[in-house]
Order: C-alpha cells, then structure tokens, then sequence
C-alpha cells in the first residue's frame, strides 16, 4: 500500500464525504491487504497452544493442520462395515431434505430439515443406495451428538483437542458427528464458536469469508418452516408463532456477479480425509461434501472481546435486512 494512497484515504476521512459503502469497502481492501491470506495457510504437524493463540487465533486467521490426528483409532475403524456392526441397531436422528439444502432458503422461507429417528443401519442402507428414499439424508444434528448418539464410537477419537485447550483456556462445549450424501450442502452462515474440523473420510469443501466481508453478504427476514414429507414428495410446514429468521441470501455457487456479494473475496479450502482446519469464530462459510464423508468437529466457546464489540457495531452499521449478529 502507497504513502500517497494512506494520505489520500485520510484526507478523504477526515473531510467526512466518504460515503458509508465507501468506507466498509475500504474496511474489507485494508483487511485483505494488511494481514488476511487469499488461501488458507498449510502447516504440516499440530502447533503448541502458544503459537496456535499468537498466530491464529489472536489474528483470527483459519488454517488447515496436517498429522493433526493420526493417532485417532476412528481413522481405520469408521468403515461403513465397521460402523455398521458396531452401531447399526442405535437410533439417531437424520436430517431430510428435498435438495440437499437444510437450514436454508426455499420458496421465501427459512426451512429446516426434517429430522427422522432411524436405525443407522437404515441411514447407512440409503447412503448406500440413495434411490431407496426420494430424501437426502445427512447426520448434521449439532448438540454434540458424537457424546450421546454416537457415544459408543466416541473413544474413537480425542475428547478434546489439547493443544487448542490450553490455548484457549477451555475445553470445547460440543463435539459433533456428521455424515451424509454428497449432494448436501451447508449453506452460508457464521457461528460463535472457535471450529476445529476433523476430516476422517472423504472430503470437505469449504467457502470462507472473513468477518470484514460482512457488508457484501446480505441478509433478509425469512418466515420459518419445517421439510415434511407428503405423499412421494416434501412440502414446507410454517412454523406457527415463531419470529421471523435472518438469514443469508446467496449461494455462493450461483452467479452473483451483479449482487453486492459480488463484491466480496472467498477463500476455498478442501479438508481432505486426515486433515483438520481451524474456522475462526464469526467467519462466514458454506460447506460441500463427498458422497459418505465423515467428520467430527468441536466447538469451543469464543471470547466476547473487542473482536465481537467491532464486529457488533459493523453489524449495526449495515442496513436493517442486511447487518445482523445472529
């Protein structure tokens, strides 16, 4: 970045005639150009709780961590057949949806999956042959299901990551097991929470953004609803009483070339079978799959510091059916 240009900004800002889009504009540039990667950095063995604070956490920069878990017996022991001898007979739930989509904009509204109690034999049966069932299937349920549907198989892996423990003083308050069809699709959204995300198998495709990107993703108000399925077909049930939900209005895999999300930089990042990767807290991301993947992931609560005042008053400062901290 020039001299000429930092002068040229200042003066601008000072006077007071850069108008508010201008300025969030200038907010996003700053931000990529000062410390932002336009990909998600690599390194090839776990960091110590000091340099993962200091180098990514602090910053709030996601990176993908190799030999991170080798030594998780759930890396040869979840095969399809595995899983299904040792758990078959469990009951868990299911998310269904028509099109892959679940917690995700459909016909003007904000629509939820419809969650089936199951055999995970069952589930596994339609992985297996997706023409047995009209649905897509996709184990997603984010209460920390790994330690109480799938307790049985949670030793198969670290109740806790050590390293980003200590690093942030706290141990994670959800660990999470997901699986599912390869045409279901996370879509675009941002959490509280520091996310470690473990691949065992498969792959996972993530579309990252970071919070500064906020003013070029929109949201609007969406009434709820609920995928229930009706006859060979799914209809959406409105959710009597229930508030309005904001939510994210494009689809990063469409063109929105003429939308203000246009304006914003994604970084795309596969997380291979072995691999892990940091997701910071508060940034935005859409996640695709391959057909059968696994992973686990663990959530640890974030730090309600100046990060998320800032982030907090960029939110308040976006227009109403855009700007929310939800």
């Amino acid at each position: 970045m020039s001299y000429d240009h930092v002068n040229i900004t200042w003066e601008t800002r000072v006077t007071g005639v850069m108008e508010l889009d201008e300025k969030l504009h200038f907010l996003a540039q700053e931000a990529r150009e000062l410390y932002l990667p336009t990909v998600v950095p690599v390194i090839d063995a776990p960091p110590t709780p000091l340099a993962f604070y200091r180098e990514w956490i602090a910053p709030n920069k996601p990176v993908l961590v190799r030999n991170a878990f080798n030594h998780w017996p759930a890396l040869s022991r979840w095969s399809i057949d595995s899983l299904r001898a040792r758990i078959g007979e469990k009951i868990v739930t299911v998310a269904v949806t028509p099109t892959g989509y679940a917690d995700a904009i459909a016909k003007n509204r904000f629509v939820m999956p419809e969650e089936r109690r199951m055999r995970f034999a069952h589930f596994l049966d339609i992985l297996a042959d997706p023409t047995l069932d009209d649905g897509i299937f996709y184990v997603q349920k984010q209460n920390s299901n790994l330690t109480d549907e799938f307790r049985d198989i949670f030793a198969d892996v670290d109740a806790e990551i050590d390293w980003a423990s200590i690093a942030l003083g706290r141990r994670p308050d959800a660990v999470n097991f997901w699986m599912g069809d390869g045409r279901a699709v996370t879509s675009m959204h941002k959490d509280h929470y520091e996310n470690l995300y473990c691949v065992v198998a498969g792959e996972k495709t993530f579309v990252l953004h970071p919070p500064t990107d906020a003013p070029f993703i929109p949201y609007k108000y969406y009434k709820p609803g609920v995928y229930k399925k009706c006859g060979d077909g799914f209809e959406i049930v409105d959710c009597v009483d229930e508030t309005d939900v904001p939510w994210i209005c494009v689809d990063p895999l469409r063109d929105n070339s003429e939308s203000i999300y246009g304006k914003a930089r994604p970084i795309t990042c596969t997380v291979k079978a072995g691999e892990m990767l940091y997701l910071p807290s508060l940034w935005f991301h859409h996640v695709r799959q391959s057909h059968g993947s696994i992973a686990v992931n663990y959530w640890y609560d974030m730090e309600y510091d100046i990060k998320f005042a800032y982030f907090e008053f960029l939110s308040k400062l976006l227009p109403s059916s855009q700007g929310t901290s939800n």
